[in-house]
């Protein structure tokens, strides 16, 4: 096999091994200065990078509180998470410039619900071209940029934003 054949994506080995952890990873640490991957904390919800990301810039809403039905929130946390959501568009589109989002919640694990106890709605930059035979022959998605690079980009506008 030769080096043109490897695709490092590090990431994705705790997701492949199934690794669970006991505490909720969306409650466990969303502190900006702490977590490399939040990218704002609010008064009641976050931004944070998906760390198995569809597409470069996927990143989550959620509200700070552990709930999993959409039923459950406040109109504050509706609020400001819509707002966040509104604003992590602007973001992505001056950084990233996709022609297109897919945003949606899953509730509930026979919706696909990774997270099925933490209501977290999906923000996915979408571009012409996006889906190829990768994921299909090898079960393996491209993403362009580290997270971390991205994290940095994105931490530094939500600053400028809010």
């Amino acid at each position: 096999m030769s080096s043109k054949d490897i695709i490092w994506a590090p990431w994705r080995i705790g997701y492949i091994l199934g690794i669970k952890k006991d505490k909720c990873f969306l409650c466990d640490d969303i502190d900006p200065k702490t977590n490399n991957y939040v990218i704002y904390k609010g008064k009641y919800s976050f931004v944070i990078m998906n760390i198995y990301p569809y597409n470069n810039g996927h990143i989550m809403v959620a509200p700070l509180r552990h709930i999993k039905d959409i039923e459950e929130l406040r109109k504050r946390e509706i609020d400001e998470i819509y707002n966040l959501i509104k604003i992590s568009v602007k973001i992505l589109k001056k950084n990233l410039k996709p022609e297109g989002f897919n945003i949606g919640l899953n509730l509930g694990k026979i919706s696909g619900a990774g997270i099925k106890d933490h209501l977290h709605i999906h923000i996915v930059p979408r571009w012409q071209g996006d889906t190829n035979f990768m994921p299909v022959i090898s079960n393996t998605k491209i993403i362009p940029q580290s997270l971390n690079e991205l994290a940095k980009i994105l931490k530094k506008e939500f600053k400028k934003k809010i």
